[in-house]
């Protein structure tokens, strides 16, 4: 196993990367950035001396290296290409978007992702699917030039992320294809608003923490593994309001962001889009309930072993509060 001091340099050095790339003015302080990034998190993936961990470092390490040097080569190549500058530009920029979205694990060049994701601890799951996302969501929303790019990476991202969910009965793999269908709305937020995609990012991230940390708590992996480790009616609750508010349902928080994408788009008479986006939010929201069926249909069993754990009860009074977030602030807003 890897040492704590090392976990916590690397981790230091994986918060310092991210903040050198949106602090960056030029290109080349941000390529730096992105490759800091990518080597302070390949040492936080050793988990167990097994091939499953060599295995995903090196496919994290292969296609981070491959969407770097796209990157640098763009950069490089900008200057020296003696046609239209205006056409250079956004040829660049094009595919500075594109590396972007390969480093983030949108469709169609999601399944590494999903891979990788598979063979990782909870924690680890945890960074790649909100840290590991604010350096190259930074450079995007600097980059966009091209709204088709955009639209056409989000739907395929959007329809990817909800069908790849259905048929999968690991729950790391669930919540990646759910990351995937995300990112879609992520990336549609940068369409309208440069700054949308961070409070989205936030109240997204906040509900992955509070999710993932209850499933590493319990070392549930597996959908047959839910109903067997939530042992209290609180506990299942909480599991179902999480996964609602992830789903992006009203009343709670996830749907907040949402609203705002939907909003934006319906401004812009993006119908099709719009469309696209509900539908495959719907889907997700079929397979987190097929994930919840077992615990709602069955009555709560509490053992005469299971001790309460205080640090669980305040992780179930955070995320009800988060969640019931949004009725309040309507509320407030409306006083």
């Amino acid at each position: 196993m890897i040492k704590i001091s090392t976990k916590m340099l690397m981790m230091i050095t994986l918060i310092i990367s991210t903040m050198m790339v949106i602090s960056s003015e030029n290109w080349f302080s941000m390529w730096m950035g992105l490759e800091i990034n990518m080597m302070s998190f390949i040492p936080m993936m050793e988990n167990n001396k097994n091939y499953l961990s060599s295995e995903s470092k090196m496919m994290y390490f292969l296609i981070q290296s491959m969407s770097s040097m796209i990157f640098i080569f763009m950069i490089i190549m900008n200057p020296l290409i003696m046609i239209k500058e205006e056409m250079v530009n956004t040829l660049m920029m094009n595919i500075i978007t594109i590396s972007m979205m390969m480093k983030m694990g949108m469709a169609p060049v999601h399944m590494w992702f999903v891979n990788i994701m598979n063979k990782m601890s909870w924690n680890n799951c945890m960074i790649i699917m909100t840290w590991q996302k604010v350096a190259p969501m930074f450079i995007l929303s600097n980059t966009i030039y091209n709204s088709l790019i955009i639209s056409t990476w989000s739907i395929m991202s959007a329809i990817t992320g909800a069908i790849g969910g259905i048929n999968q009965t690991s729950i790391k793999k669930i919540m990646a294809f759910s990351s995937v269908n995300h990112m879609s709305w992520l990336t549609m937020c940068m369409k309208y608003d440069s700054e949308m995609w961070i409070k989205y990012l936030i109240i997204y991230s906040l509900i992955i923490i509070l999710l993932v940390e209850m499933f590493s708590k319990k070392s549930i992996n597996y959908i047959n593994q839910i109903n067997m480790n939530m042992k209290t009616q609180m506990e299942k609750m909480n599991m179902l309001i999480m996964m609602l508010s992830l789903g992006g349902l009203p009343p709670f928080i996830g749907f907040m962001p949402k609203w705002l994408v939907i909003q934006s788009l319906i401004s812009t008479n993006s119908m099709f889009t719009t469309f696209i986006l509900m539908m495959s939010s719907m889907i997700t929201l079929f397979y987190y309930m097929r994930m919840m069926a077992p615990i709602i249909m069955t009555s709560s069993t509490m053992n005469k072993w299971n001790n309460k754990n205080v640090n669980m009860k305040t992780n179930y009074m955070y995320s009800f509060i988060i969640n019931m977030m949004l009725p309040i602030t309507m509320i407030i807003n409306m006083l």
